[in-house]
């Protein structure tokens, strides 16, 4: 897996490297599990919430290492819920978590997300996902300065 940090979206081509399953299969699964349900970009390009890798890694569990059928598997979702066998792992709600973060940092994704709202012709999902890059550009250039400062 890349240097990305935990809360970072993650590509179909990252999310089936990490798993170890083809980007294909993926694809087959958004169609059997309504759980799996990634940001798309324009174009379709998927982004992988770190709720849905854990929900991904969950399937591919049941599927290869406990030997359950798709069927089988739905069938356990929906009897008990995805929930139920994630211990608590899985997040409420992705961006409620950023609203937890320093006050700095808010202060810029609010700033960012004005900026972005005032951009007519994009949907909310695409404003999302904008404000989650430039969010990830702040963590990569905040980590490229402790570098530099420690050469």
């Amino acid at each position: 897996m890349s240097n990305k940090s935990k809360s970072a979206f993650r590509t179909i081509a990252e999310v089936a490297n990490e798993i170890g399953v083809a980007t294909h299969v993926l694809r087959f699964w958004e169609t059997k599990f309504k759980e799996i349900s990634p940001m798309k970009a324009s174009g379709g390009r998927r982004y992988y919430r770190p709720d849905d890798v854990v929900l991904i890694k969950l399937i591919r569990d049941l599927l290869y290492e406990k030997r359950y059928t798709i069927e089988g598997v739905q069938k356990i979702f929906k009897e008990h819920g995805v929930k139920a066998f994630l211990n608590g792992d899985i997040q409420k709600d992705f961006f409620d978590t950023l609203a937890s973060a320093p006050q700095e940092k808010e202060e810029i994704r609010l700033q960012t997300k004005s900026d972005v709202s005032a951009t007519s012709g994009i949907t909310q999902n695409q404003k999302d996902i904008l404000c989650h890059i430039h969010d990830e550009l702040l963590a990569i250039k905040n980590d490229l300065i402790k570098v530099i400062e420690n050469n």
